[in-house]
């Protein structure tokens, strides 16, 4: 654990360092730099068609791993799993919650698993994080 966290931290003052490199042609040009009132739009994918799950460090599962997440999820609640997709998606965000990314794992699979009409309970989510520690990310 304590590895995967100076990983992280070492990952983030890379990340930040790195947005304040720029190629600057020395060039400056109001218009380029007009701040917009509007928010920005979360981008789920980027133009290389990758999602923001595979920007996490886990991997997607593949056959009989894939396999155990699903029928972990469909336990949990059948129509946590009519995208297949999706719902590993949304499994490998909480691997990464369940391993420090938040402090309440319950709370967190509740918000990310709580979608298409599907309302997860507290027992829900715990029963959840379980099957997916057993299955998709597991205690370091």
């Amino acid at each position: 654990m304590r590895i995967r966290a100076t990983t992280a931290a070492v990952t983030a003052v890379l990340a930040v360092s790195l947005v304040g490199c720029s190629s600057d042609n020395g060039t400056d040009s109001k218009a380029d730099t007009a701040p917009s009132s509007a928010p920005a739009a979360p981008n789920t994918a980027d133009s290389s068609g990758t999602s923001e799950a595979d920007k996490v460090a886990l991997p997607e599962p593949t056959g009989d791993k894939r396999t155990a997440v699903i029928a972990a999820m469909k336990d949990v609640n059948p129509k946590l799993v009519q995208d297949e997709d999706k719902a590993i998606e949304k499994a490998r965000y909480q691997c990464v919650n369940l391993d420090g990314g938040v402090s309440d794992t319950v709370n967190s699979a509740m918000e990310l698993f709580s979608y298409d009409g599907v309302m997860l309970t507290e027992d829900d989510a715990r029963h959840l994080n379980i099957g997916l520690r057993n299955t998709l990310c597991s205690e370091a």
